[in-house]
C-alpha cells in the first residue's frame, strides 16, 4: 500500500521533476549546441548559465504571485522547493565549470592578482573580481540551499529557522544579478542575451516590490492618497 508520503513523492516525479529534468536538458542542449565556443568547457558555462537564472527568478516569482492574488503561502510549496532543487543543480554545475574556462587549472587567479602584477593588496578589485567574488557568495549560499530542501532539514531545522536559511535566496538572487549583468559586459555579449538578463531580473525584483508594497496596503502602514 502507498503512503501518503511515497504518494507525493511520486506526484513530485512525474509532475515537477520530470518536465524539469527535459526542460533543462533541452534548454541547456540548444544552448551548447549554438554557441560558437571551440572547446566543451565554455560551452557547458554558457549554456547552464541561462537556465539556471530562469529556475531561479520563478523561485522568487511564485509567492509574489500568491500574494498578489491573496492566495495562503505555504511554508515549503512543493513546486517552488522543486524549482529551485533545479535552480542549484544548473547553478552549481555552472559554478564548478565556470572555474575553468579563463583560467585553465589557475581558478585561485579568479579572486588573486598574480605575483607578478605586483599589487598592493592581493584581492582581485577590478570588474573580472567583482564578477567572480558575487559569483562564489551566490554558489556557496546556492550550496547550502540545495542541501537543505528537503523534509528532513525542515524537520531538523524547525520552521522558523529554516525558512530564515531559506530567504537567503533574496541574496543569491542579488549576487546573481551582479554577477550575470557584469559578465555580460566582459564578456561583450550579444544584445539579445544581455535583453533576456535584464528582463529577468527586472520581472523577479518587480514581482517582489509589488507583492511587499501589497503586504504593506494590508498592514495598513501606507496610507492611500
Amino acid at each position: 500500500m502507498t503512503t501518503p508520503k511515497q504518494a507525493r513523492l511520486q506526484y513530485r516525479l512525474k509532475a515537477h521533476h520530470l518536465p524539469l529534468l527535459l526542460a533543462s536538458i533541452a534548454s541547456v542542449g540548444i544552448l551548447y549546441v549554438t554557441r560558437p565556443y571551440k572547446d566543451v568547457i565554455s560551452k557547458i558555462s554558457f549554456a547552464t548559465a541561462y537556465p539556471a537564472l530562469v529556475f531561479l527568478v520563478v523561485t522568487l516569482l511564485i509567492g509574489p504571485w500568491n500574494i498578489l492574488r491573496k492566495k495562503r503561502n505555504p511554508v515549503s510549496g512543493d513546486l517552488r522547493r522543486d524549482i529551485g532543487i533545479w535552480a542549484g543543480i544548473l547553478g552549481v554545475l555552472h559554478s564548478v565549470v565556470g572555474q575553468n574556462v579563463h583560467m585553465r587549472g589557475r581558478p585561485w587567479l579568479y579572486y588573486v592578482y598574480e605575483a607578478k602584477s605586483h599589487h598592493t593588496f592581493p584581492l582581485r578589485h577590478d570588474l573580472f573580481g567583482l564578477t567572480n567574488f558575487t559569483g562564489l557568495f551566490g554558489f556557496l549560499l546556492l550550496t547550502a540551499l540545495l542541501a537543505t530542501s528537503n523534509d528532513y532539514s525542515l524537520r531538523t531545522l524547525g520552521t522558523p529557522k529554516w525558512k530564515q536559511l531559506q530567504r537567503w535566496n533574496y541574496a543569491i538572487f542579488a549576487f546573481v544579478a551582479i554577477h550575470a549583468l557584469c559578465f555580460q559586459t566582459i564578456e561583450k555579449q550579444k544584445t539579445h542575451f544581455v535583453v533576456f538578463v535584464i528582463i529577468n531580473l527586472a520581472v523577479g525584483l518587480t514581482l517582489q516590490l509589488l507583492a511587499w508594497y501589497h503586504r504593506r496596503r494590508q498592514r495598513g502602514q501606507v496610507i492611500s492618497p
